[in-house]
């Protein structure tokens, strides 16, 4: 399934992995560098996944969170972090993501989040 997704992360690396791993798997990808820009490109286009960090300059992945599962609802959601606590993570469920990645991630990882995630919305 083809799903056009958006990418939040302060890192130019993480952000060039997501894309190249991303793209090659059939998907479109936009991506940006902090929540505020990121919040801008959801009000004018429609997208299926967003893929944010957490830690952030300005505003960070879970304020931006709350805010876009308040807005669009209906959005998919995995969060990107370094600080795979488990009450981080339980945190971030219970606001509405769906699911998580450890960083440092293999991309095997990122591919299986992704189709799960994806492969949920499509059986809703």
């Amino acid at each position: 399934m083809s799903a056009t997704i958006l990418i939040v992360d302060d890192e130019q690396l993480v952000r060039d992995l997501l894309e190249k791993v991303l793209r090659r798997n059939g998907h479109k990808v936009v991506s940006t560098t902090t929540a505020d820009d990121a919040l801008t490109l959801l009000a004018g286009s429609r997208f299926d996944l967003l893929i944010t960090d957490v830690v952030m300059p300005g505003m960070d992945g879970f304020d931006l969170l709350r805010r876009v599962k308040n807005a669009h609802p209906d959005i998919k959601v995995i969060v990107l972090t370094g600080h795979a606590r488990e009450q981080v993570i339980s945190d971030f469920l219970l606001h509405g993501a769906d699911d998580y990645l450890a960083k440092p991630f293999q991309v095997v990882e990122l591919v299986g989040a992704v189709d799960r995630v994806l492969g949920a919305a499509s059986q809703t």
